[in-house]
């Protein structure tokens, strides 16, 4: 199994800054993309920020100049760097991992627990 863990999340003022972190351990074997997604009550799930095995990129339009999302491949964890905080973005923030297993032939999808980022004055 795959365990995501993730840290950083918090209570901040409209403008500053909050940087998530999630740490992925188990048997991988390779680490396709490693990425948050956010949920607010009433709305769907949906991508925040990913980023690919090869380096790439990807964000949500309503993020765009404002997260960075990088890797520390040597310990298979993976942060977000969240800017110029708005209230919208005020969500739970989910890790999330497409991992191929040691002994496994299949990537699968993982899940962290969460974590709670509240932007408000």
């Amino acid at each position: 199994q795959v365990q995501l863990v993730e840290s950083g999340g918090g209570l901040v003022q409209p403008g500053g800054s909050l940087r998530l972190s999630c740490a992925a351990s188990g048997s991988i074997f390779r680490l396709n993309a490693m990425g948050w997604y956010r949920q607010s009550p009433g709305k769907q799930r949906e991508l925040v920020a990913i980023i690919l095995s090869g380096g790439s990129t990807n964000y949500a339009d309503s993020v765009k100049g404002r997260f960075t999302i990088s890797r520390e491949n040597g310990k298979n964890t993976v942060y977000l760097q969240m800017n110029s905080l708005k209230p919208e973005d005020t969500a739970g923030y989910y890790c999330y991992a497409n991992v191929v297993l040691v002994g496994g032939r299949s990537p699968g999808d993982y899940w962290g627990r969460g974590t709670q980022v509240t932007v408000s004055s």
